[in-house]
C-alpha cells in the first residue's frame, strides 16, 4: 500500500487563483501516487428531496467542470434530469486531501460522449448495452443472458456504437473546497466561490 504523505501547512498564497488549475496540480500528483485516484462520491437530489450518493469515476476535468459517464436511464441520471443540483467529493487518503464541489449538472454534448465511449474496452461497451442500470432483474443469469445477446448482436461489428441511453454529465461548480489534513485536527480548508468578477478564495476554520 502506498504510504500516506505528510504536507506542510497550506497557505492562501500557495493556491492558484483558478481552482481548476489548483485541482489539476493535486490530481496529477494523486494519479502518480494514489490507487484509483479517479474515485469520487457523487451526490444528487432524490425523488423524495433527500440526498442520494454513490461512487463513480471522474472521467475528465477542466474549466467546464468535472465529468463522468453513466446510463441516462439510471437512477442518478433520472434524479439529475429532475433536479440538476448536485455535489461531488474526491478523497485521496494517501495524501490526506479532499476536494468538494457543488453546482448544477448538465449533459455533455453527444460528440463528447461518443469520443469517450469509443475509448472504452469492447467488453465495457457491450456491458453498456446489456445492463438496464438501476432497474430490478431476476438474478445474475438474466444479466449474463442479456450480455450474451448483445455479444451476438454485435459479433460482426468491430466498432460497437454508443447507445443513445448512455453518455456523460458535467458538474459545473459554483463552489470548490480544497481540504488538506493537518495535525491535531487543525486542517487547512480553502473555499473557492464563483462570483460575477471571478473566483473568490477564503480560508475556512476546520
Amino acid at each position: 500500500m502506498t504510504e500516506r504523505r505528510t504536507f506542510p501547512p497550506l497557505h492562501k498564497d500557495d493556491l492558484g487563483a483558478d481552482p481548476f488549475a489548483q485541482f489539476a496540480d493535486w490530481y496529477e500528483l494523486a494519479r502518480e501516487e494514489v490507487p484509483l485516484a479517479d474515485a469520487m462520491t457523487l451526490a444528487t437530489v432524490g425523488d423524495d428531496g433527500a440526498p442520494d450518493a454513490r461512487m463513480v469515476l471522474l472521467k475528465g476535468h477542466g474549466p467546464d467542470g468535472f465529468r463522468f459517464f453513466t446510463n441516462y436511464e439510471s437512477a442518478k441520471a433520472g434524479q439529475i434530469d429532475a433536479d440538476p443540483r448536485g455535489a461531488l467529493v474526491i478523497y485521496w487518503r494517501e495524501h490526506d486531501r479532499q476536494v468538494r464541489a457543488r453546482g448544477p449538472f448538465e449533459r455533455l454534448p453527444a460528440a463528447a460522449s461518443d469520443a469517450y465511449f469509443a475509448s472504452r474496452a469492447r467488453e465495457s461497451r457491450l456491458g453498456a448495452w446489456a445492463s438496464p442500470q438501476s432497474r430490478p432483474i431476476a438474478d445474475r443469469a438474466e444479466l449474463d443472458a442479456r450480455l450474451a445477446a448483445v455479444r451476438d448482436r454485435f459479433a460482426e461489428v468491430e466498432d460497437v456504437p454508443r447507445p443513445e441511453t448512455w453518455g456523460g454529465f458535467v458538474l459545473r461548480p459554483r463552489t470548490i473546497e480544497f481540504w488538506q489534513g493537518q495535525q491535531a485536527r487543525l486542517h487547512d480548508r480553502f473555499l473557492y466561490t464563483f462570483e460575477a468578477d471571478g473566483w473568490r478564495v477564503e480560508r475556512l476554520a476546520p
